[in-house]
């Protein structure tokens, strides 16, 4: 099962999703609670183990500066997590080999997802980052033989049940593992990770492919491109912290 902890905004809660078995580390560059700089992505990403993905999470960017972003700031991966069209998916995807394109779950969206040709399709509310569970049963339109990653209000307590139902190919948490937005919870993280190591060993899931960036030599894939456009983010997260 890969397992992947977005919403990382420091070098020391990269470590601390590292040393808790995480196969990747999420940086969200969109407008969000969450949000950190390039600059600050690439002296993070410098500092940790090359087995680990680095992924950054855009939405609505063009795809010359998603691609400019992830090779600066010394990414092996973008995840899509916007609008996008796929003419925008394949362009990122043809540069950066670890691709992941989001859909909110229950858009018609989803039944198209194999014309984006990113290596992994997620499936997340239609709230990102909101810690808000929707009914699992909406991911059935993914199209068939794509690796699936499932977001979207998993927690320590709901990871085991999701991945029984869904049995997904990777699990992605933002919220579920924080303190605070941007700020993870050791106890919190260590739980969700063994309960999800934990399920896999109890179903007896097969592992997930190695996408490690030691192993597809991510850090030379790809050359930096100039933007032709500005930058069309806004704000795509809720707070779910925000009525506390």
């Amino acid at each position: 099962m890969f397992v992947k902890i977005c919403g990382t905004t420091s070098e020391e809660d990269a470590l601390l999703a590292i040393a808790m078995g995480a196969d990747a580390v999420g940086f969200v560059f969109a407008p969000s609670p969450r949000q950190v700089s390039p600059s600050a992505v690439e002296h993070i990403a410098s500092r940790l183990p090359r087995d680990v993905m680095t992924v950054g999470v855009f939405r609505n960017e063009t795809a010359e500066r998603i691609v400019k972003v992830t090779l600066e700031a010394g990414l092996q991966g973008a995840q899509l997590h916007g609008d996008e069209p796929p003419s925008v998916t394949n362009f990122v995807a043809e540069r950066i080999a670890f691709t992941i394109k989001a859909f909110p779950a229950g858009s018609d969206a989803v039944a198209r997802s194999k014309e984006h040709h990113a290596k992994v399709i997620l499936v997340d509310s239609s709230s990102p980052g909101s810690g808000q569970v929707f009914d699992w049963e909406l991911v059935e339109g993914v199209a068939p033989g794509r690796r699936l990653m499932l977001a979207g209000g998993l927690n320590p307590d709901n990871v085991a049940l999701a991945i029984e139902m869904v049995r997904p190919w990777g699990v992605d948490v933002v919220s579920g593992v924080e303190a605070s937005p941007g700020r993870k919870d050791p106890r919190k993280l260590k739980a969700f990770m063994d309960a999800v190591r934990e399920t896999e060993l109890r179903l007896g899931l097969a592992g997930a492919d190695d996408f490690t960036g030691a192993a597809m030599g991510m850090r030379e894939i790809g050359t930096k491109i100039d933007p032709d456009g500005e930058r069309s983010a806004y704000d795509w997260e809720s707070d779910p912290y925000a009525s506390e």
